[in-house]
């Protein structure tokens, strides 16, 4: 498996310096619900270091706040995360959204701190154009190797904190709306049209869930 993650993620660097990025798969592909293979070397540090910049600016240009390797077909444990959108201020206060430095992880674990939990629409760059409510840990704490294989250990809180608890997810084959309130899900016309507010509470009580 090593040698195969390898050869597709050099595959994948190669077609990049041609100026395409790649696309991101969606729904259906293996990827999305296989278990990702831990890090442990498959790539030497330049290889490494350019799959995250790559991964990087796909995740900008797409737009979103994270994306992980099985995003782009290669099931390995590594995700990128950033979010520095400018949100209107009473979106900021009721998601505790505030801004998160771009970073890498390798090999991502996540518990909660604490019982709490919050219930927000999320989407997702491979399920494009819908939205669904997920309830996540408030907060959690991540244990995860950065680049360097340097062991890590960071707590997040509100939006942050369900950033770091949906990329994570990928590398185990979960997708959100596996976690999701089904009668919740809108396609984004739906949403924008009628559940765009900060909270959820008029689309639990039209919605039913």
């Amino acid at each position: 498996m090593s040698a195969t993650i390898r050869a597709s993620v050099l595959q994948l660097l190669e077609e990049a310096q041609h100026g395409a990025l790649p696309s991101i798969v969606q729904a259906g592909h293996p990827a999305l619900r296989a278990q990702s293979e831990p890090w442990d070397g498959q790539l030497e540090s330049t290889e490494l270091n350019t799959l995250i910049e790559l991964m990087r600016r796909v995740m900008h240009a797409a737009p979103g706040v994270g994306l992980a390797a099985p995003q782009l077909g290669i099931p390995l444990q590594l995700a990128v995360l950033e979010d520095q959108h400018a949100v209107p201020e009473e979106v900021r206060i009721a998601r505790e959204r505030e801004p998160l430095e771009f970073f890498a992880v390798l090999n991502p674990r996540y518990l909660p701190s604490g019982d709490s939990r919050s219930s927000f629409f999320e989407g997702c760059l491979s399920m494009t154009g819908w939205q669904a409510v997920v309830p996540r840990y408030r907060s959690v704490e991540l244990s995860f190797f950065d680049p360097d294989g340097i062991a890590q250990r960071r707590e997040f809180t509100g939006w942050s904190a369900r950033i770091v608890q949906h990329e994570t997810d990928h590398l185990a084959g979960t997708l959100y709306i596996d976690k999701a309130e089904l009668r919740s899900l809108a396609d984004n016309h739906q949403y924008a049209a009628r559940w765009a507010q900060p909270g959820i509470e008029s689309a639990r009580e039209a919605l039913g869930f």
